[in-house]
């Protein structure tokens, strides 16, 4: 299989779109949002996706679709959007089972009242239980590069 992984362009977000039936049914948002995939024989196969909110960013839509899971793409995915976005300070909502994963990329479990509040408010539906929700809110300090 031919592999290849990059950021999509405005233009196909369709097609993470199309991934993400399987996956709460999320829309892009062109003006906000960078979308990083995975493809796998030029199919999309797996996304991770970079919003920028007016108080913080935020990452979600990790994602490998089923006949592509268990090959580490969605590794690759969040690996991508990190070289390219993470400079910057970013949230997640990590499920409760895949904390120690993204602890593996530099987040760290925080308090839901540390998530800037247009993040956090995503989750309202918790009602400030985010735990029982199966869910718990990390941040990843923004890392810079090295100056060359």
């Amino acid at each position: 299989m031919t592999e290849t992984v990059r950021e999509l362009s405005p233009s196909e977000f369709p097609l993470a779109e199309k991934v993400w039936k399987h996956y709460r049914g999320q829309k892009a948002d062109p003006k906000a949002e960078r979308i990083f995939g995975v493809f796998e024989d030029g199919d999309l196969a797996a996304t991770a996706r970079f919003t920028r909110h007016p108080d913080g960013n935020e990452m979600d839509c990790v994602f490998t679709l089923d006949d592509y899971r268990g090959r580490g793409l969605a590794r690759i995915a969040v690996r991508a959007l990190l070289d390219a976005c993470g400079h910057e300070t970013i949230y997640i909502h990590s499920t409760i089972v895949l904390i120690g994963f993204y602890k593996t990329f530099g987040w760290i479990p925080i308090p839901e009242a540390e998530m800037p509040t247009s993040i956090r408010d995503r989750f309202n539906f918790c009602f400030g239980e985010m735990e029982g929700c199966n869910i718990c809110p990390m941040v990843r300090e923004g890392v810079r590069p090295p100056a060359a």
